[in-house]
């Protein structure tokens, strides 16, 4: 603790103890006790309290309060915790009789102010911290501290509730810590004390007739699991089991158990436990129990789970997967009477009935169906899955799924009509089950249905009853689809199909663009640019491309009175332009998509549009388009950045000056690159005589980049600062080695040495300089390569990258000025107006 802060504390502790003074804002309450944990962390010595013997006046004089605040008593528990959360500071504190009033039966525990929360949670949390050490663990079960913990787990609120049950985890894991580590066996592992208290009331309650203190002990279990206990402790953890493995058995058995769905988890995080990794013992053969008994919604997470372990036994893992297949077996099935198709399943894990009559249900279907699918969408993102999944069967359920929501499919069978009028127009399943679909693209083994996959998606896209949402699925869907494919045509000469379903595609595409609902052009827009970033290079796509009216009605779009729908489609004509601007081929399309029209068309969005968003697309387009070397020669580049820098620099969104320096670096990498044998190499002293670098240089300044990027410098958008001080120390690092950086001193007497001392000073101004001037003014010639060249060499850099990358709070949140906020609120008594953020 600094002088000045020890000097401020005093002060600070006898306003939070007078009860004359107005409250404190809970944020800066919250704030000092931060400050006290960092103090303590870094300092376990009883010296803090001895030193600044203010604090345990605090502690007494909020005790001897008849009627404290509830903030300054939860206050007051939270720092006595943080304070005795080393051994020494603990026992100075027991000395002055502290702890026990605090934390003790003759503390806030049995008073009016416990039936407020936010007391019982400053209790909970002043524990949490306090119990690092075994007296304080002692202490806590000698004051039958215990039992209120026990109590508090079934607290009515929730955020007391669960600290209660996370601290019970913290003191099981900590009281066996103080264990020898002596090998122990599972017959003669004895829990300490503490450890013995807290398993012996899990397993009572376990045992009891309260639903409300089983469903406590098996939320307690779970996070003892799932914490490192599981892991670190396996002889604990297996005596662990299997004095509860019973009961949590029987409660499988028994539908009346309210429990049940937290069974699931418990498992789950047991079978995570490196104790349970064999495949031999009972435990395994629980889990199959449960995965018979739960119900498929139950059963859905643990299924999941476990297909996600590596070391799941693999009869467990396939049994697990068919819980998750069931639902989708049962769509499969009912879709047709007699089956046309082989389900996806042989045998089912649990009574099929069941999950029919979930599916029959309004209520519950799309439920079952959106968790199953879920599900399955994860399983797919997983690049090791350790099963194997019937693709064929699932992409088969999944378009019946689809067709059943939009109405166009009639099954034959009752149970198919009843799913089927349970799915009509249900918008959540069918995003579910496009999410799902659009996963199943990067498999290889569903080419046999691709045409009937189209015909479903193009329904989709072509039916007028398909919601924004849905039609944005289907959309990013087909496109997955559409780059397998292309795949799968460029392998087996598929061409004629290929290019029916990109005709049919560009139909649908062409009908969208022209939409009243703008969120559909919108997603029209963005379909359009995936299918170009993925199949521009393709010889089919760029024909249907150019014979249909997309090009035109996407032109267009860029005056959309939307502008989310604008800034899409200057990003589509972007994309599109490595079709018709910059391809080999452009040339012979005549002059209506020529490059120089589509750049003017974007630079008049860039300079006239009234919203940010199109303005960034459009900086994001041309910055693609200078990395992928579409500008042309040299002399055109160093030209549009020049128009684009000119435009940017005034721009008043951030976003696009970032955008702007984004482009100067691609720019001046490009440029060393083309100027320089070997890039970003630092040169040699005698740089102002070198040809190259002299070249750089009037290229830069020509393009204007120096007054761009000095003027970012001094940006009040810190981001737009911090990268104009990148790129300059990065060009810096170009032109000069380390050890040859110009001595501000020897510049003074030059030409351009007084304009660089005034840009040095007025650089150290930060945003506060108003009105850069990037023309030459104060005698800064922007656009001279040797001023420039001084200017790169003499200015201190690296020092403004330090101030750019400071917290603009750096001062603002020291302790001293929280302080300082404190005493100055406190003695007003006024409403709080001090800015203690």
């Amino acid at each position: 603790m600094t002088r000045e802060c020890a000097a401020l504390l005093p002060g600070v502790c006898a306003a939070l103890a007078d009860p004359r003074q107005p409250g404190l804002d809970d944020t800066c309450l919250e704030k000092l006790l931060d400050w006290f944990r960092s103090l303590t962390w870094f300092d376990p010595t009883v010296e803090l309290v001895q030193d600044n013997p203010c604090l345990t006046e605090l502690l007494t004089s909020v005790l001897a309060l008849p009627d404290p605040s509830p903030s300054i008593l939860s206050f007051t528990l939270q720092l006595a915790g943080i304070l005795a959360s080393s051994e020494s500071r603990f026992q100075h504190l027991q000395q002055e009789k502290l702890l026990g009033r605090l934390f003790g039966r003759e503390g806030p525990r049995g008073s009016a102010a416990w039936e407020d929360a936010s007391v019982r949670s400053a209790w909970v949390k002043g524990v949490h911290s306090m119990v690092h050490h075994q007296p304080a663990l002692h202490f806590l079960c000698s004051t039958g501290g215990m039992d209120v913990l026990f109590a508090l787990q079934g607290d009515p609120s929730l955020f007391v509730a669960s600290a209660a049950s996370q601290l019970l985890v913290h003191m099981l894991t900590f009281s066996l810590e103080s264990e020898t580590a002596k090998a122990l066996s599972t017959k003669d592992c004895e829990w300490p004390a503490c450890a013995q208290l807290i398993v012996k009331h899990i397993e009572e309650s376990l045992q009891s007739s309260s639903a409300s203190h089983i469903e406590q002990s098996l939320k307690l279990l779970s996070s003892l699991f799932g914490s490192c206990f599981g892991s670190c402790y396996a002889a604990w953890t297996e005596v662990l089991w299997l004095d509860i493995a019973k009961q949590i058995e029987s409660f499988l058995l028994e539908e009346t158990v309210q429990a049940q769905p937290l069974l699931a988890n418990l498992l789950l995080n047991v079978a995570r436990s490196p104790v349970f990794c064999g495949t031999e013992g009972s435990f395994w053969a629980l889990v199959t129990s449960a995965l018979e008994h739960l119900t498929p919604v139950q059963a859905g997470p643990l299924a999941v789970g476990l297909l996600k372990l590596c070391k799941c036994p693999q009869d467990v893992r396939i049994q697990a997967l068919t819980v998750l297949l069931q639902p989708m077996d049962c769509i499969l099935r009912a879709a047709s009477q007699p089956l046309e198709c082989a389900g996806l399943l042989d045998e089912s894990v649990s009574d099929p009935v069941t999950v029919e009559s979930l599916l029959s249900s309004k209520t519950s279907c799309a439920g079952l169906l959106c968790q199953t699918l879920a599900h399955l969408e994860k399983l797919l993102s997983l690049k090791h899955l350790r099963v194997d999944l019937p693709c064929v069967s699932l992409l088969r359920s999944l378009m019946t799924i689809l067709q059943f929501c939009n109405g166009f499919l009639s099954p034959a069978s009752p149970l198919g009509s009843t799913i089927s009028r349970n799915l009509i127009n249900c918008f959540r399943v069918q995003k579910s089950a496009l999410d799902v679909l659009a996963a199943l693209s990067e498999k290889k083994d569903c080419d046999t249905l691709i045409g009937s996959l189209f015909d479903v998606l193009l329904a989709y896209l072509q039916s007028p009853n398909t919601s924004p949402t849905v039609l944005k699925k289907t959309f990013q869907a087909t496109s997955k689809w559409l780059v397998h494919l292309q795949e799968l045509s460029c392998s087996n000469s598929q061409w004629q199909q290929t290019e029916k379903i990109l005709e049919d595609v560009f139909v649908v595409l062409q009908k969208r663009l022209c939409s009243p609902c703008w969120e559909v052009r919108d997603s029209s827009l963005e379909f359009l640019t995936a299918m170009v970033k993925c199949l521009r290079d393709q010889k089919e796509f760029r024909q249907c491309l150019l014979s249909s009216e997309v090009l035109r009605l996407t032109e267009n779009l860029l005056e959309d009175p939307e502008s989310y729908v604008r800034a899409s489609a200057v990003t589509a004509v972007g994309h599109l332009a490595f079709v018709t601007c910059f391809a080999p081929e452009s040339a012979v399309m005549g002059n209506q998509y020529n490059k120089e029209s589509t750049v003017a068309k974007l630079q008049e969005i860039l300079s006239t549009d009234s919203e940010g968003f199109p303005r960034r697309a459009v900086i994001s387009i041309f910055t693609k388009w200078l990395r992928e070397g579409c500008t042309g020669q040299l002399e055109d580049t160093e030209q549009f950045v020049s128009r684009v820098i000119t435009t940017v620099e005034h721009d008043l969104d951030w976003e696009v000056r970032l955008g702007g320096l984004e482009l100067v670096e691609v720019f001046c990498s490009q440029t060393i690159c083309q100027l320089s044998q070997c890039p970003y190499a630092p040169v040699s002293s005698a740089v102002t005589s070198s040809s190259p670098q002299n070249e750089l240089l009037q290229v830069f300044c020509r393009a204007k980049l120096f007054g761009f990027l000095f003027q970012s410098l001094c940006d009040c958008d810190k981001p737009v600062g911090q990268r104009a001080c990148d790129v300059l120390i990065g060009l810096r690092g170009h032109f000069y080695p380390m050890s040859t950086l110009e001595n501000p001193q020897e510049i003074e007497d030059s030409p351009a040495g007084r304009g660089i001392a005034w840009l040095q000073r007025t650089l150290r101004q930060g945003s506060l300089a108003q009105n850069f001037p990037t023309d030459g003014g104060d005698g800064v010639d922007f656009r001279d390569p040797e001023t420039m060249m001084l200017a790169l060499g003499a200015i201190d850099l690296l020092e403004l990258h330090d101030e750019l990358n400071k917290s603009s709070d750096h001062v603002e949140e020291s302790p001293q000025s929280l302080l300082q906020d404190i005493l100055a609120t406190v003695g007003t008594i006024e409403d709080n107006e001090v800015d203690c953020y």
